[in-house]
């Protein structure tokens, strides 16, 4: 239930291959075994791609690759973060003084990104430290939600330390908010399903108040991820802010037009419940109120009768006040349209029609197309690659996660899965040009996976 906290599971370590070297480990890194370990799974989004911060429902399943921390509370107030993998550097700071540059996405910021909103959310300071060795086997910058993974998975290890409980739901909504120490302006999809995630279902997340859905995929058919192996960090990146805002801009836009108090709006889904009409009718209104070509600052303010500083101070993020073009048309058109498929396939798993797998599959097609063309949050690698993927005998193939490289998630009959896995693999994977290791994880099937949870290791009577 999305009211109870995370499940808290005993373990015989020694039967678990991962937990045990990870034990040994930090034994060797810390000179002392780990008290507890938290676990917190990455997530493939099937439909509904940036929509998340525009207000409106996404329809994600966990996967199995997750982010683990093998954890242990010390007496001094000193944080101690070590990485299994050696490209990410020990780091240490005090645990009541925590820094997040902005300006630089490393590894362990994530982290205190989970561990400062629990503080600050509980309002404490003279925190106790911790040794935290973590080891995470989810792609990074391949749009599986690597990084939202870790500022949940530190979410929970903060919160078990402290000995306190949360919900669920609260926990998403902390690291949702506490992300954003980094600099990104996501939207909560992420984060809601790392912890609200079931085995063997996807969920349909709502937002405001957060709530998910179980949504039962066709039986016959797979969903495989197959990796760009285009990396695109959206903390180092202005991309995605800068689609966050077009939306933000969008709907003050439409706002605008219609007539409503425009300046307390932020999302595209507030103009659509103030003004009670249906998506397609959305879209419509978007026709009638927007134009294609590109928007200049200057015809934006012009539109909604403020300065270039207002514009600037009061509604563009810092990372976005450079920006001289902006295609809120093209957003908006994006978001109705796609919020819309995530409903009708929502519709379709529960129906089940004969045809089920073509329908779902034809949604996703739709699904890349508006984000190629309307989001314009592909890239020429991601489109060969959902090109290769529909010739190799998926129904629907589309970029999942933010885009500019990263996965795609396809939708395969069963009885095709191993020629499209033989097909793709040789199609795009093995081009003599093409730089990929094996730890990329390129290519494989996947079903929904389980939650956020706690592991204490049993004793052995």
């Amino acid at each position: 239930m999305a009211t109870e906290g995370p499940a808290m599971r005993r373990v015989q370590v020694a039967e678990h291959p991962r937990l045990l070297k990870l034990k040994e480990m930090f034994n060797s890194k810390f000179g002392s075994i780990p008290k507890f370990y938290v676990r917190a799974p990455g997530r493939v989004n099937i439909i509904g791609e940036h929509i998340d911060y525009c207000g409106y429902s996404v329809l994600p399943m966990a996967v199995e690759q997750d982010m683990l921390i093998a954890v242990e509370p010390v007496k001094t107030q000193t944080l101690q973060l070590a990485n299994t993998n050696p490209l990410y550097p020990d780091f240490s700071t005090s645990a009541n003084n925590i820094q997040i540059d902005k300006t630089k996405p490393l590894w362990h910021n994530y982290f205190l990104c989970g561990f400062k909103g629990i503080q600050e959310h509980f309002g404490l300071s003279n925190l106790t430290g911790m040794n935290c060795l973590v080891d995470g086997n989810i792609p990074p910058s391949s749009g599986l939600s690597s990084s939202s993974a870790l500022v949940c998975c530190a979410g929970l290890v903060t919160l078990t330390v402290l000995g306190m409980n949360l919900s669920k739901v609260e926990l998403a909504e902390i690291c949702a908010k506490s992300e954003r120490y980094i600099g990104t302006e996501g939207g909560g999809m992420d984060q809601s399903i790392s912890f609200l995630a079931e085995e063997g279902t996807a969920k349909l997340i709502e937002f405001s108040p957060l709530r998910a859905t179980d949504v039962k995929l066709p039986s016959g058919a797979v969903f495989v991820i197959a990796n760009s192996c285009v990396e695109m960090n959206k903390a180092a990146t202005s991309h995605f802010n800068i689609r966050v805002m077009e939306c933000r801009l969008a709907a003050k836009l439409l706002a605008k037009y219609r007539g409503l108090q425009w300046d307390k709006v932020l999302r595209l889904e507030e103009v659509q419940a103030k003004l009670g009409v249906s998506l397609e009718e959305m879209l419509g209104i978007t026709e009638d109120a927007l134009h294609p070509e590109p928007y200049s600052p200057e015809e934006v303010c012009k539109c909604l009768g403020i300065s270039l500083q207002e514009l600037q101070t009061q509604i563009l993020s810092p990372k976005t006040q450079d920006v001289l073009v902006f295609k809120p048309y093209q957003r908006a058109k994006h978001v109705y349209s796609e919020a819309a498929r995530v409903l009708r396939f929502k519709k379709i798993c529960e129906e089940a029609p004969d045809n089920t797998v073509q329908l779902l599959g034809e949604l996703m097609n739709q699904s890349h197309a508006s984000c190629r063309d309307l989001c314009e949050c592909s890239c020429p690698e991601l489109d060969q690659l959902v090109d290769i993927c529909r010739k190799s005998g998926a129904q629907g193939s589309r970029l999942t996660g933010a885009g500019w490289g990263g996965c795609t998630v396809s939708l395969v009959p069963a009885d095709k899965l191993t020629n499209f896995l033989a097909n793709v693999h040789e199609a795009y994977y093995q081009r003599s040009d093409r730089n990929v290791t094996l730890e990329k994880q390129s290519l494989f099937a996947t079903k929904p996976g389980g939650g956020a949870l706690v592991f204490l290791e049993a004793q052995i009577m």
